[in-house]
């Protein structure tokens, strides 16, 4: 199935992400919002134009993305459909078993829709964040129903492949249970974290790391946005939350009981720890499969333009490829640490390389 029209309602981040790779791919988009601001943005940063509802059905396109929030995904379907604005549409809410049920009383043709997930985003949220390579390489849950017609899901497939993602096909109730685990709570408690900074003194924040940035990035998101979330998949993260908690009120009781003398207490601690090295673990690596062991060469950079260029030029002057890229920088001082990810056997030639053309490689 090929997609030469498409029509992407909502231009924030997801939506307009998919309209910039759609693009890219030679797809022509129309885009609408009911905030005429965002897409006028979407349009400058070349997302497509905007539709035009009243040339419907002659500008029916071949397929609708609703990018709106779960709550508001039956209704828009419904609107749609009654206008004969697709041929099929899907939508890319991080919530799943709730929309399709409600599509369902309203009257929407299922055969026509597949409700579908990108597992992809920032921390920040809006057209102006948009990236026409946000989904390469990221899990794109696919959840048809039973009565979605087989060119209605070859059609978001097509989407799927077009964007760079790859499709997982997975029923709607197990994908809901599944990001509860793996994105939504996680959200949650990285809220609750970020949370004991509000009130915290200056002397504690001057001492923050790259730790308590790396736990909380994500407590940055827009609230509004995370609730409605957190709204359609009320109970499958509340079981999580609730596990958690568990977890956290006995290490903190171990921990009481440490303070108190008791030494045995460190039992428990210890093995909680030690499963989260075990989950740690399990998390695929950056192409899906198990995570590699990478060595880690850490690099003194100093806060100026260019800085990561040059040291990058250094990686491709010797022949390594950096695996992945992280910056931690000196509190009070124009200078910081970027830690690059390399293969293990390349770590000592690029060690060597670096200090020869002045880098400090401590």
């Amino acid at each position: 199935m090929e997609l030469r029209t498409v029509l992407v309602v909502g231009t924030g981040l997801i939506g307009t992400s998919a309209a910039l790779a759609l693009r890219k791919r030679g797809v022509r988009v129309l885009l609408a919002d009911r905030d005429p601001g965002a897409v006028r943005l979407a349009r400058e940063l070349g997302a497509g134009t905007e539709w035009d509802p009243a040339r419907q059905p002659e500008q029916q396109v071949d397929l609708a993305i609703i990018a709106v929030p779960p709550a508001h995904v039956a209704s828009e379907l419904l609107a749609l459909q009654t206008a004969g604005a697709a041929r099929f549409y899907t939508d890319v809410a991080s919530v799943k078993a709730e929309p399709i049920h409600r599509a369902a009383q309203l009257g929407c043709d299922l055969a026509s829709y597949v409700a579908s997930h990108p597992l992809a985003g920032r921390e920040k949220s809006g057209p102006g964040a948009a990236r026409a390579d946000l989904f390469l390489g990221r899990p794109w849950a696919l959840c048809p129903t039973e009565e979605a017609a087989p060119e209605a899901i070859a059609t978001v497939l097509r989407l799927i492949e077009l964007c760079g993602a790859n499709p997982v096909e997975v029923g709607a109730v197990d994908h809901d249970r599944a990001v509860a685990v793996v994105s939504h709570a996680p959200h949650v408690a990285a809220s609750a974290v970020a949370a004991r900074l509000a009130d915290a003194t200056d002397v504690a924040l001057g001492l923050a790391g790259q730790g308590v940035r790396d736990v909380t990035r994500i407590a940055g998101s827009d609230p509004g946005l995370w609730l409605g979330i957190l709204s359609g998949n009320a109970s499958p993260v509340a079981e999580v939350l609730e596990a958690v908690a568990h977890d956290l009120a006995d290490a903190a009781s171990a921990l009481r009981a440490l303070a108190e003398g008791d030494g045995t207490a460190t039992g428990e601690l210890t093995q909680l720890l030690k499963r989260g090295v075990v989950g740690h673990d399990r998390i695929p690596g950056k192409h899906g499969g198990p995570a590699s062991a990478y060595a880690v060469v850490q690099v003194v950079i100093g806060d100026r333009t260019g800085q990561l260029a040059r040291l990058f030029q250094v990686c491709d002057e010797v022949g390594v490829n950096v695996e992945d890229v992280r910056l931690e920088h000196a509190p009070g001082l124009p200078l910081g640490i970027a830690e690059l990810s390399v293969q293990p056997d390349a770590a000592a030639g690029l060690t060597e390389a670096l200090r020869e053309r002045g880098w400090q490689v401590p």
